[in-house]
């Protein structure tokens, strides 16, 4: 029997603890989409059909192919990172609300980040608040450090009913009468297909991995080069951490406040590398 034949048989168990059969194709689709050169793609996937085991975690796979990729192609390990990057935005929210602001500002919004918002009953701490001519958005940040955790309907519930408070406040101001009002929900891990539906049905833009098809989470850091600093893999965790207590969320943040990696990585070489890598990292592919 062969390995490929073997493959198909074996179940991985994912972040979540559900199990599914191990997919070549699908490693396969998650590699190109990184731009993986084909090289790489069958190197690594002659690797882990190799060693696949019943019971297996995806984590484990993931693991393998990223050391791959690290030593090979590291721009492509970078994009390889970024799901897992999006969670190191942490141990707070706050970079991953800069990170939402920023994409917001990608889309022509002006934002403000905190906001304190006066609702028709209560007031209400805002994660975001983006304005484009006539149009006044309210933003509302899950972020998830754990891998597996998806954002479900009780969430998109929570979130519309704290929009429906602020909105009947806004509606009695002068001028927001006829303002178009709109809610969104991001977050850096995977909706549930009942927080989806819901938020189509009360016109919420919800915003996650994967969702929409179009226009999903990743898709759009692609498209506007908002790369968080935790993809870059010429930066150690501290380092990471150090430059986002900077304020420096984004790796183009980093190539126009140069001077500031300098003094975090403390070597000229070490930082000329990682800037190379940003350039690398953030061409279209």
């Amino acid at each position: 029997m062969t390995n490929q034949t073997q493959s198909k048989q074996i179940r991985i168990v994912k972040a979540s603890g559900e199990t599914e059969l191990f997919s070549e194709s699908k490693l396969r689709s998650s590699l190109k989409r990184a731009g993986a050169s084909e090289e790489s793609i069958d190197a690594i996937v002659r690797d882990i059909t190799t060693r696949l085991h019943e019971g297996m975690t995806t984590k484990d796979i993931y693991s393998r192919a990223f050391s791959h990729l690290r030593r090979k192609e590291r721009p492509t390990a970078g994009r390889y990172h970024l799901r897992m990057a999006l969670m190191e935005l942490g141990p707070s929210g706050h970079p991953f609300e800069k990170f939402v602001g920023a994409l917001l500002e990608s889309e022509g919004f002006s934002t403000e980040v905190s906001v304190i918002a006066q609702g028709r009953c209560v007031s209400h701490e805002l994660d975001v608040v983006g304005h484009k001519g006539e149009e006044h958005v309210m933003v509302e940040c899950k972020y998830h450090n754990q891998y597996g955790i998806k954002s479900d309907v009780k969430i998109a519930l929570y979130v519309q009913a704290r929009f429906e408070d602020i909105e009947k406040r806004w509606k009695a101001e002068p001028g927001h009468g006829t303002k178009l009002h709109a809610v969104w929900l991001v977050t850096n891990t995977k909706l549930t297909t009942d927080a989806t539906r819901y938020a189509e049905c009360v016109g919420m833009r919800a915003l996650g991995w994967s969702y929409p098809s179009i226009g999903s989470l990743e898709q759009l850091i692609e498209r506007y080069g908002l790369h968080p600093v935790t993809c870059l893999t010429t930066l150690n965790r501290l380092q990471k951490q150090e430059m986002m207590r900077q304020g420096l969320v984004l790796c183009k943040d980093v190539l126009e406040q140069a001077d500031v990696l300098r003094k975090v990585v403390g070597n000229p070489t070490r930082a000329e590398d990682v800037l190379q890598e940003i350039r690398d990292l953030t061409k279209t592919i």
